[in-house]
């Protein structure tokens, strides 16, 4: 009796207890936390799709890090002096044969010269070096044939035209079309350093401006090179280093000289934000 009485007790305290603790175990808790929690990893994603979208946009209002301006911006670099000076196989071809007439004996020389013939060379090879010629035979056949006019006349006129057979043999070997990749190459070298150098020192191959364009000018035959042949591994590494090398050229221009430095960006056809900051190949 007195057993039962104590266990009838016992329930109904235990009862009473967990009747007073069941407030402290509802959900009601654990929904607030949880949608604080909620709340918070939403606004963490929120920032980060925000923070993507500003970097995707401002990688998209950023000029090419190899061309040098954004992209449909072709007349930027189509307008800047290194485009006009670099000559291209399609300008090379697209030019007239250089030919001589032997009717009127006037030469068409070639647009475009090999083996780095300048104004000089032209002067020397194709007006003074056929003129002594001229002058040489004349001499040995006044030799040979002594004071018969009409021979004599005979004789120059063969001469002549000999000479002008010679003359176009040669103006046809000196034409840049005859010239392979690196002769191209070696002329579009040659006139980027005379027209980058000071014109008291044409030929100044140090000068940061004469740099930054052969490093351009490299840059771009690299670029058309990987464009045709994507898997070029080596090519691309040698890329990445003519980039980054461009980019030390000209910021040390620009801690010499802040206007030297925007003169050759807009001769190069460069954004200044596409040689500056972090550059990604």
């Amino acid at each position: 009796m007195l057993g039962a009485h104590l266990a009838q007790c016992s329930r109904s305290l235990a009862s009473s207890s967990s009747a007073r603790a069941a407030p402290l175990h509802t959900s009601a808790v654990l929904r607030a936390v949880s949608a604080r929690a909620r709340k918070t990893h939403q606004t963490l994603k929120a920032n980060v799709q925000r923070r993507e979208e500003l970097q995707r946009q401002a990688q998209q209002n950023r000029p090419h890090v190899v061309l040098g301006h954004k992209a449909g911006d072709e007349a930027k670099w189509q307008n800047c002096d290194l485009a006009k000076i670099i000559v291209t196989e399609e300008d090379i071809r697209s030019t007239p044969l250089p030919h001589v007439d032997p009717h009127e004996g006037s030469i068409h020389l070639p647009t475009y010269y090999n083996y780095g013939v300048g104004e000089t060379e032209k002067e020397a090879l194709f007006n003074v070096l056929p003129a002594l010629t001229m002058e040489t035979t004349v001499r040995h056949l006044r030799k040979q044939v002594g004071d018969d006019t009409l021979a004599m006349a005979q004789h120059e006129s063969t001469a002549s035209i000999e000479e002008l057979q010679k003359l176009n043999m040669f103006t046809r070997l000196v034409d840049l079309r005859n010239a392979n990749a690196r002769g191209i190459a070696y002329e579009n070298r040659r006139r980027i350093i005379a027209a980058f150098s000071e014109p008291e020192n044409p030929n100044d191959t140090g000068r940061p401006e004469v740099q930054a364009a052969l490093a351009t000018y490299k840059i771009r035959n690299l670029w058309d090179h990987l464009s045709r042949c994507k898997k070029d591994i080596a090519s691309r590494r040698s890329l990445r280093k003519l980039v980054h090398d461009r980019a030390k050229i000209l910021r040390y221009l620009k801690s010499v000289d802040e206007d030297r430095y925007d003169s050759v960006l807009e001769r190069l056809g460069l954004e200044r934000s596409a040689v500056e900051g972090e550059l990604v190949v």
